[in-house]
């Protein structure tokens, strides 16, 4: 694999993660197949492991606090890129605030799992979210 492959798979999967969080602090749910795979496995310790890109939306709709916003911030991304697919691991900060107000509540998380390459573009096989701290504010 050429160098500039490798760079542009590297870009990618960054923009995989950010297009992840944006869809999460947007509440777009029906964009969920741009970031997932359709047989997508999402673990944590709220949802428990929710097999397939309908369950994992139907949790994410469920989950939603009335009145409530989250702003995702993450960094520290690596990708182990073997081909068509990826191990990649990333930390999220999450502020959780109302509007015009300040976070209430925040939290760090740790992501770890496998991305694939598919027709569309690079798109999430499995996650598993490891929260690592939380603060109320």
């Amino acid at each position: 694999m050429s160098t500039e492959t490798l760079i542009a798979d590297r870009i990618e999967i960054a923009d995989l993660f950010s297009r992840f969080a944006r869809l999460l602090d947007e509440k777009r749910w029906g964009d969920a197949r741009t970031v997932f795979t359709d047989d997508v496995a999402v673990h944590s310790p709220r949802g428990g492991e929710l097999r397939g890109v309908d369950t994992v939306v139907g949790f994410m709709r469920r989950s939603e606090v009335e009145g409530q916003q989250a702003q995702h911030f993450t960094t520290d991304l690596l990708v182990d890129l073997d081909g068509d697919q990826a191990g990649v691991s990333a930390y999220s900060l999450v502020y959780y605030y109302r509007d015009g107000r300040a976070p209430h509540f925040t939290g760090g998380l740790r992501m770890a799992g496998t991305v694939v390459r598919t027709p569309a573009g690079w798109r999430f096989r499995e996650q598993r979210i490891t929260p690592a701290w939380t603060r109320e504010n």
